[in-house]
């Protein structure tokens, strides 16, 4: 059963997002599949802001699970906003809640989640979260 429709206020980091021609299907609205791309931009973002080097750090975040939920269409040129928090943070993974919402509308038109975790970049084993990474997804940790 699907879960009610979140509201932005439900998020503690917000990104515009930005529609492309591409993101459209067939059927003239924004693909599903799309939507995962909004989500890995969402959080990838805030952990580059964060002082995540994807091209040198020694850590690196795996996606090992996610899900979403649609609510209503969109379409290329909509601008968007993606809602990011932390819903769990452990030692080694974290999962965040994402939405994605109409620049003009506070309830979320598709919502979901994923998980990454964080592994030695040359051997892939998980390690622990970096204390600077880790630090800045406390900041977005919801009760």
């Amino acid at each position: 059963m699907p879960t009610p429709r979140p509201t932005l206020a439900d998020y503690r980091h917000v990104l515009p997002i930005t529609t492309r021609w591409m993101d459209n299907d067939v059927y003239g609205h924004v693909n599903n599949v799309t939507y995962y791309s909004y989500f890995d931009t969402a959080a990838n973002a805030y952990l580059i802001a964060a002082g995540l080097d994807i091209h040198a750090s020694p850590v690196i975040g795996l996606v090992v699970e996610s899900a979403c939920q649609y609510h209503a269409p969109v379409a290329y040129p909509t601008p968007l906003r993606a809602g990011l928090r932390v819903d769990r943070l452990g030692q080694r993974a974290v999962t965040y809640g994402l939405a994605i919402f109409r620049d003009d509308d506070d309830l979320a038109v598709a919502h979901g989640h994923f998980v990454h975790v964080f592994v030695d970049r040359a051997t892939r084993t998980p390690t622990p979260i970096p204390a600077p990474l880790r630090a800045a997804l406390e900041r977005l940790v919801v009760t």
